[in-house]
Order: structure tokens, then sequence, then C-alpha cells
């Protein structure tokens, strides 16, 4: 099943329903309401939902963005956090968008879960993103600098993992009310919370509760790929009894994520052998990516992976013949 994200468009609109009605132009009609998003637009977006407009496949944690954050910020309230404050608002946040998820019958919400904050992205992850762009990825000094990045993350990352468990405890009650699946997404950055490790750990405790899952992010794993953290597709088939969807987004070598399908270094063929058709398929693209090379690579994922993809209008003529590069 194919889905579109809002956080493309939503920038560029003030109203609710014209924004789904652009996604819908795309000739796809299941749409994920992402973060970033402003109270204001809610009541275009039910109307939109409630006309049966678009099926709305799933929520990104926080829908909508708390009212005091100006800035489309995922990440501006974490259960990890040092601050109480904090971990109590990104609590109220969440289970408020749990609570708008089961209004418009999502599947799933997809939460970011914090990180080490005694880890500075800049300092870590960025200088070897850094490294990796000066093509010093096989020098000794790149290799001890990612030895020496995975021991402090080994060493400060027990705290804010706890945290983020018993976070989730909580809020897997809630969803088990609302029926809608808690997506916990893999991150782009070795300092958030969780990492491949404390991921599988994570899934393998809540293994037996039938509402919490794995969300891949095959641009966030690409990442980490790129920066030899991992091995993606090895990783994707560990994760194989957990995954219950994905963000698809392509990645220009090494860091350059959320661009269109087909147009940089991912091995689609390769990776979706470790999904089930039928799982949501989310498109996650940067505002800045046209709508032409969106369409063009849309016409490329329904070529190879045509199952997968739900389309607005069926009796549409058919388009031309393309590469799938």
């Amino acid at each position: 099943m194919l889905s579109f994200s809002t956080c493309w468009n939503n920038s560029r609109h003030t109203d609710g329903e014209a924004m789904i009605e652009e996604i819908l132009g795309l000739g796809v009609d299941t749409i994920e309401l992402s973060h970033g998003m402003t109270v204001t637009k809610l009541p275009g977006i039910r109307k939109a939902f409630e006309g049966g407009a678009f099926r709305c496949s799933g929520v990104h944690n926080y829908f909508p963005s708390p009212t005091e954050v100006m800035i489309d910020a995922p990440d501006a309230y974490e259960f990890s956090s040092h601050r109480p404050f904090d971990r109590k608002r990104a609590m109220d946040m969440t289970i408020k968008t749990l609570e708008i998820a089961a209004e418009f019958k999502a599947e799933y919400m997809v939460l970011h879960m914090g990180s080490v904050p005694l880890m500075p992205h800049s300092k870590w992850t960025g200088q070897l993103t850094r490294m990796a762009k000066e093509g010093r990825q096989l020098t000794k000094e790149y290799a001890d600098f990612k030895l020496k990045c995975v021991a402090k993350r080994e060493k400060t990352g027990a705290l804010y993992f706890r945290r983020a468990i018993e976070a989730l405890e909580k809020i897997a009650e809630k969803a088990a009310d609302y029926k809608v699946k808690l997506a916990v997404e893999s991150r782009s950055k070795y300092e958030d919370v969780p990492t491949e490790r404390e991921m599988i750990a994570l899934q393998e405790h809540f293994a037996d509760h039938e509402w919490v899952g794995y969300w891949h992010d095959f641009g966030h794993v690409q990442l980490k790929h790129n920066l030899r953290l991992l091995e993606h597709d090895f990783w994707l088939k560990q994760m194989e009894p957990y995954v219950i969807g994905a963000h698809v987004h392509d990645v220009v070598w090494p860091h350059r994520d959320h661009q269109v399908p087909f147009t940089g270094t991912l091995d689609y063929d390769q990776l979706l052998k470790h999904f089930k058709p039928e799982m949501p398929f989310v498109w996650e693209l940067s505002p800045g990516r046209k709508e032409e090379q969106i369409r063009t690579a849309l016409i490329c994922w329904k070529e190879k992976h045509a199952e997968t993809l739900t389309v607005a209008d069926p009796s549409a003529e058919p388009q031309p013949k393309i590469r799938c590069w």
C-alpha cells in the first residue's frame, strides 16, 4: 500500500483541504498526516476526510504541532529529556496525537523516542559525515573515531533508553484502547534513541504487545549504512519479525536524504524483499522535491511494485514507459 506524507507540501499551504487536494492530484489517495502541522489546518483536513477524499494510513507524532512551537520540530520535546516538564509535555502531546489518529482511522502512529543529550549530533554523527564527504572513510582516523563514537554511546545511553521504554509502556496502554499501532521509527543519527541494538531490545520487550512495532525509514538507515555503522539489507533481515511499515525516500551519498525514490543510491528491489506488499510505504519527501520528478517516480514504482500502489483515478490515461534507474 502506497501512502504520501504531508511533509512534502505542508509548508506551502495555510488551508488543510488545499494541501490534501494537491497530494491527491499526484494520483495517490492514501495520506500520512505528518508533524509540523498547525492546528489551523485541521478543519480543512477533517472536511476532506469526512467527505471521503482520502484515506489516512497513519499520523506522525506530534500531530498537530504543539502550539508554542513555531517551526517544524518533531523533537521539540523528548521522552529522554532531563527536564521533567519536557517529558510530561512529550507524553501529553503524544496522547493527543493518538486520539487524533483514532479519529482519522489511522493504522499507526510514528514515534521518535528521544536522544542522548550528552552527545550533540554535530560532534559525533556530524563529524563522521564530514569525514565521509572528504573521502576519509578508509583511514585509521575514521575507524578510530567511529569506535570512539560507539563506545561513548554505549556508555551514556542506558538512562535515556530506559526513559524511552517507560514512556512507551504508558503510551502502549492507550494505543490498545484506540487500536492504533505504535510505530517506533529508525533514526538517522547514532546519538538518537534507540540505536539498532536498543531497537532489538525494545521490540523484544514488547514482543507480546500487538500494538507496538518497528517503523523502517529507508533514508535514515541508509545514512547509517553510508557511515558504516550498519549494513542496510542485513539490518532489515533482522527486523522482519517486527516491521509494520516504512518511510520511503532516497539518499544522495552520503547524507542528502528525503530525495525522490530512484534518484539516489537505494536498492529498492533488494530491500523491499523484507516487507509484505500490504504494509504501508509512505513517501516522505523534502518540500523542495518537484512534482514532475515525483510523478515520474510514481510511474516507476507502479511498474516495479504495482501491488503497493493505491491510485486515485484508475481510469486515467496510461503514462509512457520510463526507465527505472
